[in-house]
């Protein structure tokens, strides 16, 4: 795909600033995009970069003086960026509607109209598939489960019995959902794993990403709110709920029985101990931990997880140590000195 900067700009509907014939290729970042790369300016600080980038044009939220670059002026860069990258994608081998030979399918399974099941697909029995959702090869959906329209399941992904997925939910290669929780008890000698009898159920919009886990529950259901994004190797285990518009970076840990509020923020790494509940809008800081409530809007940081600008502080003063210690044998050294000297005139 080869466009002019003109023909770009009308695409995504940008106000041109500067040549419009220079041809676009592909998209790139300010460091290493060449003449044929538009890049684009999200944060002021990267605008000096911009003189010595080799970038054939950029996307910019305000018109920037004296560039000799073409400029596409938008309201939103992060918005424009995603048409551009959508613009410039890989083109790829269409997904064929219908039911791959190789895959099996079970009995009284409802396939609604423009499906795609790839090869060596398992289907068992009573699932019921919305209409344009694609199932890729290897993936495995047990019985009784349920996948709403316009879904996407990549590669080897597996759905386990009476889960339940919404309308337009991505699941990347090799996530498991409805696995069976971690919940054993301790009887007569040696750990006994509590029967997981309850379901998944994934709202509308949901995306989760590769290497994930989704534990079912011991009774009721584990539940991911409608528009929730997961990050890939995120662990959710069994009676979890989370809210809708969530953020959950990669290698987050969320134990059982957990309840997350709306529009929460979880950054790589973070975990939460199990039977807690996490208010509406709260972000927790990367590698932090949390064992206790958090009430709604609160910003999180360290282990174990406390007032962000309260652990920042902790930290700075943490790598003082060093020199305050240092401080405190000069002190004592004097100190000794004073003594031995008032001694001395005794």
């Amino acid at each position: 795909m080869r466009l002019t900067v003109a023909q770009l700009a009308e695409r995504i509907g940008a106000e041109l600033i500067g040549d419009g014939s220079v041809d676009i290729s592909a998209v790139g970042p300010v460091e290493v995009a060449d003449e044929s790369t538009i890049t684009f300016i999200a944060d002021d600080r990267h605008i000096p970069g911009l003189e010595k980038s080799r970038a054939g044009a950029v996307i910019v939220a305000g018109r920037i003086e004296d560039l000799a670059k073409p400029q596409l002026v938008v309201e939103n860069v992060n918005a424009a960026l995603i048409e551009v990258l959508n613009i410039f994608a890989p083109e790829l081998k269409s997904v064929t509607e219908g039911i791959d030979p190789t895959a099996k399918v079970g009995r009284d399974v409802k396939i609604a109209r423009a499906v795609s099941i790839g090869p060596g697909v398992v289907i068992d029995d009573r699932v019921e598939i919305g209409e344009n959702t694609i199932i890729a090869g290897g993936c495995k959906i047990g019985e009784n489960s349920k996948l709403g329209k316009n879904c996407r399941l990549d590669g080897n992904v597996v759905v386990y019995h009476n889960c339940r997925l919404g309308d337009s939910v991505i699941v990347q290669a090799n996530t498991t959902i409805g696995s069976t929780g971690f919940g054993y008890s301790f009887i007569e000698g040696s750990h006994r794993l509590i029967p997981h009898n309850g379901g998944v159920v994934i709202e509308d919009f949901v995306e989760i990403g590769a290497n994930c886990c989704v534990d079912r529950a011991k009774f009721g259901e584990t539940r991911i709110g409608a528009g929730t994004k997961i990050d890939n190797l995120v662990q959710i285990a069994h009676n979890v709920i989370i809210g809708r518009g969530c953020l959950i970076a990669g290698q987050a840990g969320i134990a059982g029985s957990c309840k997350v509020g709306d529009d929460v923020v979880l950054a790589g790494q973070v975990g939460l101990t199990d039977n807690i509940e996490v208010g509406d809008g709260v972000k927790v800081g990367a590698q932090s931990a949390v064992f206790h409530d958090v009430a709604a809007g609160q910003r999180l940081f360290g282990t174990p997880a406390t007032d962000k600008s309260e652990a920042l502080r902790v930290i700075g003063l943490t790598r003082r140590l060093p020199k305050l210690a240092e401080q405190l044998r000069e002190l004592g050294t004097r100190v000794k000195g004073l003594e031995a000297a008032k001694n001395d005139k005794k």
